[in-house]
């Protein structure tokens, strides 16, 4: 498979610097790591310089601690940051892993750590974010608390995400990166970043590897 090298000013830098707003418009941000790697034929990009798993202790949906290191230390985990509230963006990628990870065999189903950190946390609830993941997949793992926490998080993976802000016309928009972080098992760095338009077939083609801990 022919593989293209992306530079910090190139594709994988400026996914990171973009903000979705979910129902509303992009936005840029200057404040988040950036990225280079290899852009893969498909909707993968490798990085050459894997991420850190942030060190992050929130809330998860049951009203209890849940810290990301322990939680899924030796396990291949799917980060990303989104808010139950957003009407396009964040339903349709939770969805796309969710039928991409049904595809897998059931061992491998067990293993895959598929994390939802909200953006939104005043609105997110631990009960709202629980019962709005369990339409997707009853094991996927939902984390609020304290936005500062969460945007630093979020900014250590390149991923810029900004406070819910109430628009003219009333509506709350959450503004946040749209990609999508894949952490090794073996080695518990995240390695490989997707972006908001990855479909259920990228992710249903790649999700074998990911749970080796394989290049897709």
């Amino acid at each position: 498979m022919r593989t293209t090298r992306v530079t910090v000013a190139a594709l994988a830098a400026a996914a990171a610097l973009t903000l979705t707003a979910c129902g509303g418009e992009a936005a840029q941000s200057s404040s988040v790591k950036q990225i280079s790697g290899q852009a893969k034929a498909g909707a993968a990009t490798v990085l050459d310089r894997p991420f850190s798993k942030p060190d992050l202790v929130l809330t998860d949906t049951t009203g209890k601690p849940w810290n990301l290191r322990e939680q899924t230390k030796g396990k291949p985990t799917l980060i990303y940051f989104g808010y139950t509230n957003c009407p396009d963006v964040c339903p349709l990628t939770m969805s796309n892993i969710a039928v991409a990870k049904k595809a897998l065999p059931k061992a491998d189903q067990e293993k895959l750590q598929v994390v939802f950190v909200t953006t939104d946390p005043e609105r997110d609830t631990p009960e709202s974010l629980g019962a709005w993941l369990r339409s997707q997949d009853t094991a996927f793992t939902g984390l609020t608390g304290n936005f500062a926490t969460i945007q630093a998080a979020a900014r250590s993976l390149g991923i810029g995400i900004e406070a819910a802000k109430t628009e003219a016309n009333g509506n709350v928009v959450s503004m946040h990166g749209a990609q999508v972080i894949a952490f090794s098992p073996k080695t518990d760095e995240g390695y490989v970043l997707y972006g908001e338009s990855t479909s259920v077939d990228d992710y249903t083609k790649d999700l074998p590897k990911i749970v080796k801990g394989e290049n897709p």
